[in-house]
């Protein structure tokens, strides 16, 4: 089971969303949270997987909670679902440590597809968000980082699968390995790109041409 976290500030969103992840019969519903205080309070009290958290909420805003969150709850995997697009709460929220970014007008069953995709490691994004984060990294945002050269040839194997989606279970089936030693291989590639999630690793790869945009 998946067990996932609802911080939203109004209650008619996190009730329907409550209410379709509940007819998932590998999603679990721990907890609510209404503002970034209360979430961050309850991934201390629930450990979930997965936090659906928006952003502008009262007392501590979604920014915020997620700082706090590497703190309280460093495992926790966070999709940032928001109505807000626009570039500084986008990459703020990134830099915080969101592992994906999806608007509210996602599609449910695209929403139930990201917690699922997240939970196992990849970085759920919006379409447009996406196109945005990878234009600016193709325009320099994101520059300064250590040469793909560093890379063994694993390791680079490795990130190109990164960032085509796969989860390290996948990896490790595609590669004939054990998932603990794809996991090592993961924090090798970040520690030496001076990346701190699979979100960055993956745009990383896009912007040096690594892999394509597509995601195939």
């Amino acid at each position: 089971m998946i067990r996932v976290l609802i911080a939203d500030d109004h209650a008619v969103v996190r009730q329907g969303l409550r209410t379709f992840l509940d007819l998932q019969a590998d999603i679990d519903v721990v907890g609510e949270a209404a503002d970034g205080e209360e979430a961050v309070a309850a991934a201390a009290e629930h450990a979930p997987d997965v936090i659906l958290l928006d952003l502008v909420m009262p007392r501590l805003d979604g920014i915020g909670a997620l700082r706090r969150l590497r703190d309280v709850a460093p495992g926790v995997r966070v999709i940032v679902l928001t109505s807000f697009g626009e570039d500084e709460r986008l990459f703020t929220a990134l830099r915080a440590g969101a592992s994906g970014y999806l608007l509210k007008d996602v599609e449910p069953a695209e929403l139930v597809r990201s917690i699922r995709t997240v939970h196992d490691g990849g970085a759920p994004l919006s379409p447009a968000v996406a196109a945005r984060v990878v234009e600016e990294l193709a325009s320099g945002g994101g520059a300064g980082r250590a040469a793909a050269d560093d890379l063994t040839p694993r390791e680079l194997e490795v990130l190109c699968l990164i960032a085509r989606g796969r989860s390290n279970k996948r990896i490790a089936l595609e590669l004939g390995v054990a998932e603990k030693t794809v996991k090592t291989h993961v924090s090798h590639v970040l520690a030496k790109l001076g990346l701190s999630d699979r979100t960055q690793a993956a745009l990383y790869a896009v912007r040096e041409g690594l892999v394509s945009g597509s995601g195939t």
